[in-house]
């Protein structure tokens, strides 16, 4: 018999934790109960749950007695400030956020790629940025079949991956555009309606940006050290679903046509390919779905075992909400909802 759990949601009036809340009652996951949990300025309004709406209740280092699982859907900070205290009381935390990503003590799960890790985990389970997120799920069934050895990518990311700000800005120039009017850039350091901006982060040595940074870790720390990744991020002027333009090389010759099978068969995935009929990925046709969408996959003439694929997927909600949950939903398979040793991130 499944058991049925006491789930929190932390950041439940953001996009990701309404998300959240959506999916788990989509997905008839079991919950016992569920409480939503924001900041004190969203703490006492009302968030939908299936067929109703939940009280919010604020987040504090309290707020985890008697839940079991708390899926994070807040900022780096809150994750950082929260999830250890979430733990020591006995929950298990899988968290978006970036707090965890490269921490060893924590797996960094993603289910379609290596759900395995979840047996090891110590009571925080991380999540990668919606960005690898989806490049991972697409690579995975090839490196598995021919062992990748580099990969350069360049994701092109919706503004929703700032949160509400990055969607707001949008709007707001778009309409300031549209009325003859400059726009302002507050959330951006460019405007970032008709413009694309190649810088996501802050910059780091080398002139990377973070979020390139992350992008390279988060996928060596999945598939392997051996991994060379080159990532160039962009925010562009799309609210919802990132797209990514991905050239692989493997150490074994992979054709074309058979990565497109390995991928009709990969779980998480739709392949979209017939560009003579102009059927190819696009972000709005990824918004709200479940699945990572390739196409585009041909081989680079330009070097030996190459391939190059084109990958979109909802970064909201595949990106980020759905893939906690599906974390969630695997813990519960694998009969994992416990801590095995609680406090251990309080103890640093």
């Amino acid at each position: 018999m499944t058991r049925s759990l006491h789930v929190a949601v932390c950041g439940a009036t953001g996009a990701a934790g309404r998300e959240m809340l959506s999916i788990l009652a989509e997905r008839r996951f079991p919950c016992a109960s569920i409480t939503a949990l924001a900041s004190a300025r969203s703490a006492g309004s009302m968030v939908p749950f299936g067929e109703g709406e939940v009280y919010v209740k604020e987040l504090t280092k309290d707020s985890f007695k008697g839940v079991d699982l708390a899926l994070f859907a807040t900022g780096e900070k809150a994750a950082r400030e929260f999830a250890p205290h979430a733990q020591a009381a006995g929950c298990v935390v899988v968290d978006t956020s970036s707090a965890w990503r490269m921490d060893e003590r924590c797996p960094l799960v993603v289910p379609e790629v290596n759900p395995d890790a979840l047996d090891a985990h110590n009571g925080i389970i991380a999540c990668p940025g919606s960005a690898a997120i989806q490049m991972l799920v697409a690579l995975k069934p090839l490196h598995d079949a021919a062992h990748i050895r580099r990969i350069v990518v360049t994701t092109m990311q919706a503004v929703s991956g700032s949160g509400q700000k990055g969607v707001g800005e949008l709007e707001r120039q778009v309409r300031r555009l549209f009325n003859m009017q400059q726009p302002e850039a507050e959330v951006y350091p460019h405007q970032i309606a008709f413009n694309c901006l190649p810088r996501i982060g802050e910059f780091m040595d080398g002139d990377c940006t973070a979020e390139e940074m992350n992008l390279a870790g988060e996928t060596r720390r999945m598939l392997g050290d051996g991994v060379k990744v080159s990532a160039t991020c962009v925010r562009v002027p799309v609210f919802y679903g990132h797209s990514e333009s991905i050239n692989i090389e493997t150490e074994k010759k992979l054709a074309a046509a058979e990565a497109r099978v390995m991928l009709m068969d990969a779980p998480g995935v739709q392949v979209a390919d017939n560009p003579r009929a102009d059927l190819y990925p696009l972000a709005i046709d990824a918004s709200g779905e479940d699945d990572v969408f390739v196409g585009r996959i041909r081989e680079d003439e330009s070097r030996e075992n190459a391939l190059n694929l084109w990958v979109v997927a909802d970064n909201v909600r595949k990106g980020m909400a759905l893939n906690a949950v599906q974390a969630a939903e695997e813990l519960l398979k694998r009969e994992l909802v416990s801590v095995p040793q609680p406090g251990v991130f309080l103890e640093q």
